[in-house]
């Protein structure tokens, strides 16, 4: 028997464990494959012969003084389609991700999102199987939260 899907809204409110990111506004996109999050200074350093990724998160409050510097030994690297149609080529990480109740290992391509409305986009990748998305709704799993 299959798990039935939640409904999720056009955005929605998610938290990355792994990352100390907690309640950071989403936009859902179908159209989009993969989910991407909002990072800068992403870098790869050789430590010991390997390469390491390093990369930066600020906090939701998006303060200069709350900045979270993250190291990642296993990545990868691939070309993907932004949001203009350029290919470029982007950093992946695997990490989990809260969205409602349910947390999900996933790969995540890590980019400067910063002239972008939200700062995470989650892609049909991550949607496939598991949630049924309402674009007339946003905030579904906040507003069941709540009550």
């Amino acid at each position: 028997m299959q798990k039935p899907k939640a409904t999720i809204g056009r955005r929605e409110k998610v938290s990355f464990p792994d990352l100390g990111l907690n309640d950071i506004d989403a936009k859902v996109d179908t159209g989009a494959y993969t989910t991407a999050l909002h990072c800068h200074d992403i870098e790869t350093k050789e430590e010991n012969g390997k390469a390491i990724l390093f990369f930066k998160l600020f906090e939701p409050s998006h303060s200069a003084k709350n900045i979270l510097l993250h190291r990642f030994e296993t990545f990868t690297e691939k070309g993907i389609k932004n949001s203009f149609g350029d290919f470029e080529r982007r950093y992946i990480i695997k990490t989990r991700i809260k969205i409602g109740r349910t947390v999900i290992k996933t790969s995540i391509s890590l980019t400067d999102r910063g002239n972008m409305r939200f700062p995470v986009l989650i892609g049909r990748k991550l949607l496939r199987n598991k949630f049924i998305v309402d674009v007339h709704q946003t905030y579904l799993l906040n507003k069941k939260a709540i009550k």
